[in-house]
């Protein structure tokens, strides 16, 4: 400890003038005096003066010697100006810091933590300066409803409960169309696995978004197995992916594996590209003739309806012979099997009508009861076989391209196609001339068909 009274030359009684002054460091306020009386065995009398519940209070002490008094004293002098600032305090703050101080000595019993009273005032004053106005219980009770009920949850453990919870979906019940398809729920559990595998060991709540943007953007380097040579890179299958990982994370909300206020859809890998819309390519009629007289049996209505009626390929593989010939003339898109949930009609052209008719015993069952990657395999074999170059959804394309063209009305090849006017005018416009469309809906059997065609129970087999 500092020598207080150094400074003041004297270090012992001789060369000292009573009463001696005492002062903090040797300056300043005097804090404590030392006097020498004549008391016959305590003649050093050390004085000083406190203030107890804001009253000042004198207080003496003899001592023998000079140096004992002195030693004395050094410490009241060094206690009272340390305790100066505590001194000029009211009484009723001196009782909020002796219960504060009682507050914190609870808390830390109750948890092994040790707070200061500064460092307790210190973190009040900031978090209430971050709130804007808002207390301190408002931002705890806000806390206690998100981040604090989180479970947490291993990535590929929630997805495999996810997958789980979405295949009831994709049943049909009493003939209803599903709420799920089928395709939908398997190409999802491929892309949600897959971004789990990502991140091993890491629970969902972990997720941060740069796990986001480090996902997406390492897709381009996976490569693709798709018959369809898409690349997973594409900006479409990158939109595919932020679909199906942002369901996972509004369900992973629902489940209490992530906060409500998570913010992860905010992460720039999450941000929809704008696709690029690739050129519509369709078949001539030469191809289209050289398809059906290559077909099988069971593929060779398929073809014809595809080609010649327009049908998405998964409304196509989802028909009954029910739903061909119930309506005379036309074939019959259920709600159940369309993809905009609208029924509609389309009209069966005289040439595709001639392609049906050795199908017409068929009356009940499915045209196609595999699953839609097989159709597309047999598809890939038959444009081998037929030497055409297999087209992206170039059946379709080609319907909506040679209808439009046949009589230059939206109106109409929309409601065939079951798409608005405004898409086929602007992607079918002007593809295809129309005595190019006669031909294609002028494709017919080479011989007029008599023989009605057996179908095996198997098709998916084939």
């Amino acid at each position: 400890m500092q020598n207080i009274s150094s400074g003041l030359g004297e270090q012992n009684e001789t060369n000292v003038k009573f009463p001696k002054k005492l002062r903090h460091r040797g300056k300043g306020k005097v804090w404590a005096t030392i006097y020498k009386t004549d008391h016959a065995t305590q003649p050093y009398m050390l004085y000083w003066r406190v203030r107890v519940e804001g009253k000042p209070r004198s207080q003496s002490k003899r001592f023998s010697t000079y140096s004992e008094a002195r030693r004395a004293g050094e410490k009241v002098v060094t206690d009272l100006a340390k305790g100066a600032l505590a001194a000029t305090l009211s009484p009723g703050q001196v009782t909020d810091a002796l219960a504060a101080l009682e507050r914190l000595r609870g808390f830390y019993a109750a948890t092994g933590r040790k707070v200061s009273l500064l460092g307790a005032a210190s973190a009040f004053a900031e978090a209430s300066a971050k709130l804007h106005g808002k207390t301190l219980d408002d931002a705890v009770d806000g806390y206690l409803q998100t981040v604090a009920s989180v479970k947490r949850k291993d990535i590929k453990e929630a997805v495999e409960e996810f997958v789980a919870a979405e295949e009831p979906k994709t049943k049909s019940p009493d003939g209803q169309r599903a709420q799920l398809s089928s395709a939908y729920f398997y190409n999802r559990a491929i892309q949600l696995r897959r971004f789990a595998a990502t991140f091993p060991g890491h629970a969902v709540c972990d997720l941060g978004k740069t796990h986001l943007d480090t996902f997406i953007g390492a897709l381009d380097k996976i490569k693709s197995k798709s018959r369809n040579r898409r690349g997973i890179g594409s900006a479409k299958t990158r939109n595919g992916y932020r679909a199906s990982i942002k369901q996972f994370l509004q369900w992973a909300v629902r489940k209490d594996y992530l906060p409500l206020a998570h913010r992860l859809g905010e992460a720039d890998g999450l941000r929809p590209e704008k696709a690029n819309t690739a050129e519509i390519t369709f078949y001539t009629p030469r191809e289209l003739a050289a398809l059906l007289e290559k077909a099988n049996d069971v593929m060779r209505p398929l073809m014809s309806i595809g080609g010649l009626a327009g049908l998405r390929t998964n409304e196509m593989l989802k028909l009954d012979w029910a739903d061909v010939w119930r309506v005379n003339g036309h074939i019959e898109v259920t709600a159940g099997k369309a993809k905009t949930r609208q029924r509609r009609l389309v009209k069966i052209c005289p040439a595709l009508a001639a392609w049906l008719r050795p199908y017409r015993a068929h009356t009940t069952g499915q045209l196609w009861n595999g699953h839609e990657v097989t159709f597309q395999q047999h598809f890939v074999e038959l444009c081998e076989q037929a030497g055409v170059a297999r087209k992206a959804n170039g059946l379709r394309h080609s319907f909506c391209s040679y209808h439009y063209a046949l009589d230059a009305n939206e109106n109409l090849t929309a409601q065939a196609a079951g798409n608005s006017p405004q898409m086929l005018h602007e992607n079918y416009k002007g593809l295809t001339t129309r005595k190019e469309a006669v031909k294609w809906f002028a494709v017919r059997p080479p011989k007029a068909a008599k023989n009605i065609v057996q179908l095996p129970a198997k098709i998916a087999t084939i």
